[in-house]
């Protein structure tokens, strides 16, 4: 595949930036450590880019915000957050071998951050562009979500440099997703001298499982996965608490209603049991229709790119939720996110800001 119009970018340099991101672990919520990746990616992108990034507070870590000057058009989003815990990298330390780098947040999402800067560097224009780069995308972006709406509204069109899907493809589309948590109080009795005075609230968990499963409805692409059960405190005492966490994605408004509804309308089984529910679907779904034009783009930048819909959410869901369009998996190509052999592929890193560059190019002549 090839790019039409295709600009200078060094692929030497742009791993160089890529280590020194990575070599700077930010796990989410370590605000300290959020500091430090926050300032590296703001003095890359004034590096590359010129003009000055700032450093935007939060409960949850800074965010990093620039903007190249004009009237607002498209908005480059990202994240500094990896899921991986302080030490990572001395067990896998970043490395370049085979054409791969390895090393945490590689693939989700330094890579494509690097990609993005380096492809706007290529432009001699760059007016209107916004870069937003936030610190808590991997724990449901609850202290950046406002920020990404108004930057998306005021933009009017949004890349989101999340690592591309299989192949290299883009995200067209994503599912909604949510986390329930459904908490049990029971009574606890003796369980061999008095079974019966107790309120088993492993019991009553496991009659919740059971329904909560029967919610999902694969037809419509709606899932409903309980993924973190536990309950009991010794072997033989009738356990009195009991908690499941469920996992919900869906692909229309519709089912995230329908789910919610059916989370809150729960009751116990057992006589004595009690029941309280929190959750939400976080993320609203990231319908197709808000990614055609910009994937129409892509595809005349980038003959032969495909384009899928996937069940992970990101903060592209808050965007094309609110109409903006929005495309996602812009970034780098690889795999293995959240995982030990999390990679992303060094030959198509030219290419991929090549993508970025010739995107913000298509989007500025046509607005």
């Amino acid at each position: 595949m090839t790019m039409h119009k295709a600009v200078d970018v060094n692929v030497d340099a742009m791993i160089d930036d890529l280590r020194t991101l990575v070599e700077i672990e930010s796990p989410s919520g370590d605000l300290d450590a959020l500091r430090a990746s926050a300032q590296a990616v703001g003095s890359l992108i004034e590096s590359r880019l010129g003009g000055r990034a700032s450093l935007v507070e939060s409960e949850a870590g800074p965010h990093v915000r620039w903007a190249a000057g004009g009237d607002p058009r498209v908005l480059i989003l990202g994240h500094h957050d990896t899921v991986f815990p302080l030490g990572t990298l001395d067990r896998r330390p970043f490395t370049v071998e085979g054409g791969r780098a390895t090393g945490p947040g590689v693939f989700d999402m330094l890579g494509g951050l690097v990609q993005a800067i380096h492809g706007l560097a290529a432009l001699e224009d760059r007016s209107g562009v916004e870069i937003l780069v936030t610190a808590d995308e991997e724990v449901g972006s609850h202290s950046s979500r406002a920020l990404i709406e108004e930057r998306a509204l005021a933009c009017g069109a949004v890349l989101v440099f999340e690592g591309a899907a299989d192949g290299g493809a883009v995200k067209t589309g994503r599912k909604g997703c949510g986390t329930f948590h459904v908490s049990i109080a029971g009574r606890a009795s003796h369980a061999g001298l008095e079974p019966e005075a107790g309120v088993n609230a492993l019991i009553e968990a496991a009659h919740q499982v059971l329904a909560i499963t029967a919610l999902a409805r694969p037809d419509v692409g709606t899932t409903v996965t309980p993924t973190v059960a536990s309950a009991g405190t010794t072997s033989n005492v009738v356990p009195a608490a009991a908690t499941v966490t469920v996992d919900v994605r869906v692909e229309s408004a519709d089912e995230a209603e329908r789910i919610e509804a059916a989370f809150a309308a729960l009751t116990p089984h057992l006589e004595g049991a009690k029941l309280v529910v929190r959750g939400a679907v976080s993320r609203p779904p990231m319908p197709e229709s808000a990614s055609v034009e910009l994937f129409a783009i892509a595809q005349r930048l980038l003959p032969g790119l495909e384009g899928t819909a996937v069940g992970g959410g990101s903060d592209g869901n808050f965007t094309a939720a609110l109409g903006v369009p929005t495309l996602d998996g812009l970034g780098a190509v690889g795999g293995g996110a959240h995982a030990d052999h999390e990679y992303l592929v060094i030959d198509a890193m030219a290419e991929r800001a090549n993508l970025a560059a010739g995107l913000v190019h298509a989007i500025q002549r046509a607005a």
